[in-house]
Formats: structure tokens, sequence, C-alpha cells
């Protein structure tokens, strides 16, 4: 009975007590590591990021080699705390399966149902959680389990963050099996095109790896956009939480577009307000107007309005907002520009492949053609590679960068080049990477769009941007001499009609690249 039971221990979790033993053992390397770099041995081994204390050794500074081997550890640290997920989602998922082995499977549902709610409260008290966040917990172990292998093999050897692990967890819910494999080994293999070392989402913040998992979720979502779009406009609604200091927030779902429009309506008004005898923020404008509009006395929306069930029945209306104060009887039709890349066969109807909403992400072909069909002035359409899927190098060779180049930094930066940054396009600076004084140049590979903050930071700090390319923005060199790479866009192959080959080049298909892009 014993052996029996030991040979099917496994079934109680992955690996059973062999593969949570190698879990610990995973963190105990990392503790010996960190006990190494503190103790006068080498730097953090294998560590591409790490490296500095060898460097520093030589120099006889014993601050400059603290600093350097607190970065080491700090680099060990966190390697450190994703083996300790991993072990406590083995745990995790070793108690649930081993509860589950010792129920009587002639029990009836309600019976089951106790069993869970039971197993749940169990979880929470020794993790001193609430229930629903061990519930959550829960679901998070047994998704990395049962459908997301590679993601638990690199959290226990510390490849990627315990936070990117929920990432990739929760955008992966709702596809089927062969999705799932997909979006996992694109973000976690190195080899595939845009990963970094050991993934894309081994090098970037949580933060910037959402977006970029769900845009890639859209893109190969097995169940068209165009459904899924449609259940979320039926569920558009408007959300109301107290906060303290008698503050509350307020937040709208609404269609990509529209969503999109009034943030950068919004955020144009605001600058606009902006100067030296304004006191107020961007921030504090930004609510100002928004609050103003929305309590503003007027009409409601017409008859037609209430009764549209898609959310773009009033969209080509035409504006609506003539100040802060207005009424609004429709979708305000946005005047802040907006960058939409459509793939050419998408925008003529060959294809249902997505857009990409600047900002935003993947957007349902039927709204990318009804934007550039209306003629929305501030919209401004952006027509992709139908061999490579990215745009095509607008330069001019001149100190004075030309709108058509800032456009094209923003489709290859997407948002600020800086590690981490969220800062999108529209709030960023162009600038030259080396200075025009010393002798750079006003081309793509010599330009970058930082943030205020980070334009800042250039000039003010050792913080230098590494070259760019004319698909791929600058890296950093921090004061520390760690190089850090910037996050790349994700460009893809747009999708062929039926009965046209990618290899080859019709006169139909020249006639209309040449007509779409002279327009």
């Amino acid at each position: 009975m014993e052996s029996e039971a030991a040979g099917s221990e496994a079934t109680w979790g992955v690996g059973g007590r062999a593969g949570i033993l190698a879990a610990v053992a995973s963190v105990a390397g990392f503790v010996d590591e960190l006990v190494r770099v503190f103790a006068g041995g080498s730097a953090v081994s294998g560590s591409s990021d790490a490296g500095s204390s060898d460097a520093l050794a030589g120099g006889g500074d014993p601050l400059r080699v603290f600093a350097g081997d607190c970065l080491d550890g700090l680099a060990v640290q966190r390697k450190l705390e994703a083996a300790a997920a991993a072990v406590k989602v083995l745990l995790v998922d070793g108690h649930i399966g081993a509860v589950a082995a010792m129920e009587d499977p002639a029990a009836g549902p309600e019976w089951a149902k106790g069993r869970q709610m039971a197993s749940v409260a169990e979880v929470a008290c020794v993790l001193t959680i609430g229930e629903r966040a061990a519930s959550t917990l829960i679901g998070e172990a047994q998704a990395l389990t049962s459908s997301l292998p590679a993601a638990l093999d690199a959290l226990r050897v510390g490849e990627v963050s315990w936070q990117n692990t929920r990432v990739l967890v929760d955008e992966s819910t709702g596809l089927d099996p062969a999705a799932t494999t997909a979006l996992e080994q694109h973000f976690l293999n190195p080899d595939a095109p845009g990963a970094g070392p050991g993934g894309v989402a081994g090098v970037l913040p949580p933060a910037r790896l959402r977006p970029k998992v769900r845009s890639w979720r859209e893109r190969h979502h097995p169940e068209l956009i165009e459904k899924r779009h449609a259940r979320g406009v039926a569920a558009r609604r408007m959300e109301y939480a107290p906060d303290r200091d008698a503050m509350a927030w307020i937040s709208i779902y609404l269609p990509a577009d529209q969503a999109n429009a009034a943030w950068n309506r919004t955020r144009a008004l605001a600058r606009g307000l902006q100067g030296p005898n304004e006191p107020r923020t961007l921030p504090q404008l930004m609510a100002d107007i928004s609050a103003t509009a929305l309590l503003a006395t007027g009409h409601a929306p017409n008859a037609d309005a209430r009764n549209d069930t898609t959310g773009h029945g009033a969209a080509s209306a035409g504006p609506h907002v003539h100040g802060p104060g207005a009424a609004l009887a429709g979708p305000p039709v946005p005047r802040a520009q907006v960058l939409v890349t459509v793939p050419v066969f998408s925008l003529l109807g060959l294809t249902e492949e997505p857009a990409v909403l600047d900002g935003h992400g993947p957007i349902p072909a039927s709204m990318a053609r009804r934007l550039v069909a209306g003629g929305a002035d501030s919209f401004y359409r952006v027509l992709v590679d139908p061999r490579g899927g990215a745009p095509l190098e607008i330069g001019r060779k001149s100190y004075r960068i030309p709108e058509a180049m800032r456009r094209w930094l923003r489709l290859r930066d997407g948002t600020c080049p800086f590690p981490g940054c969220s800062n999108h396009s529209l709030d960023n600076e162009a600038d030259h990477l080396l200075a025009w004084h010393h002798g750079g140049t006003t081309g793509i590979s010599n330009l970058a769009q930082p943030c205020p903050k980070h334009h800042k930071l250039k000039h003010t700090s050792a913080w230098t941007p590494a070259p760019a390319t004319k698909n791929e923005p600058p890296g950093w060199i921090s004061p520390a001499g760690r190089r850090y790479t910037s996050e790349h866009q994700d460009w893809e192959p747009p999708h062929w009609p039926p009965d046209i080959l990618p290899s080859e080049r019709s006169f139909l298909e020249e006639i209309l690249e040449e007509h779409l892009f002279a327009r």
C-alpha cells in the first residue's frame, strides 16, 4: 500500500516531493550566491547585467566596490524571489492535488464544492491572506503547473519574476492549449523575434510586459477580435470608487478609439491652458476639464445614440466639444494627433487582421476602416509593409527634425526608450543621441524620443543612450557601466488574402500602394 501511494505521489503536484525539493535547492543556490557576493567572491555568474565588482575591485575604491556589490546582490535577490515564488506555487499545487486525491470520487458536487472552499480557506489562513487572494493564487498555481510549464521552469531558475509570470498567466486565460504554448514560447524563448536575453518576459518590467503580451494575444487569439470587441462594447459602463480624504475615482469602460480620443483630446486642451500664469499641473488641468465637461448642463444624447448598441452610432456626427464646459451629444471627435497603423489588405477589406491604435494596441479592422474613412484629420494613417510588417523609413538630413521623421520615431519607439518607462510617444521629445554640435546627424539611427523626465536624466547625469538603428530604439548605459536594452516594437508580417502569394508583387499592389501613400 505504501509503495502504491508513493508511486502516485507525482499526481499530487508537478513532480511531488522531488519537484518541490528541486525548487528549494534552487532557492538555496541563490542564497549561497548572495553570500559569495558579499564575502569577497566574484560577481554574479552568468548575469548579463552584472559584473561590475571584479572590474571595480582593481580601482581600489572600497565605496565604489561596495556600490557595485550591492547591484550584484540585487540581481541575485531578483532571482531568489522568483525561485521562492516557484516553491510557493508548487506547495500550493501539491496541497490542492493531495487533498483532491484523498476525496471519495463518489461524493456529490456539493461535497466537492465544500472541499474546494475548505482548501481555499486553509491556504488563506496559513499564508495570512484573504480568501479571494488565496483563490487567485490557487488558480495561478494550477494554470502554471497544467498549462504553462516553461513559465514555471523560468520562474524556478530565476529568469522571470513572479509579477511577470502572473502577467503570462492572466493574459493566457481563455486561450486554447496551442495558443497558450505559442504565447509562452514567444515571450520566454530568447530565440523568438524581438526577445531579449532570457526572453522578453525576463527583461521587461510588468507594466511594459502586459501591453506587449496583450497585443500579441489579440493578434493570435483563436476567436476574431471583432466578436470579442462586440461583447466588450455591450459591457461598456462607468464605475465609481470612493477614496480617502473625501476623494473618489471615476472610470469609464469604452471602445478603444473613443477612450483614446477622449484622453488625447483632454490632454491637448490641458496643454493649451498651461502657461506662466496657470498654477495647475497638467494632471490637475485634465481632471478639471473632464469634470467640467461631465457636469455641464445640456441636452441628453439623441434617440439614435441611445438606441445604438455598437457604441459607434454618433461617431460620425462631427465635433461636439466647443469648450471644457460644452455638453457632449456624442463621442468626441479627437483633435490630438493619433497614429492608426493599418495593414494595407486590412484597410481594403481583403482581410480582417487587427490594426494598431497608438497608445492602446490592436483594434478591430472595422474600427480602423471607420477612422480612416471618416476623415478624422487627427488620425494619421500608417500603412505597413505587406511583406515585413514594419513601416517604411522617413528621413531628412537637416538639424530640424521634420514631422514625418517624428512620426517614424513614434512608430519605432512606441514609448520612451528608457528601460521600463511607459510614457507614450505623444508626451515625448525628439532628441539627437549624439548632439548635432558634436557631429551627430538628423537620421533615424541617431534619434530617439525620451520622455521629459528621461530626457533631463540624459543631460544631468551619467546615464547615456547607446546607438539606435532604423528599427530598434537605443539602449542605455548606467553610471555603473551596466547596459540595459530598450523595449522593441513587436512587428509581424501582415496576413495575406487568399489567392495572393507574398512572394509576388502584382501590378495592382503597386498601384494601390502608390495611391494610398500619396494621400
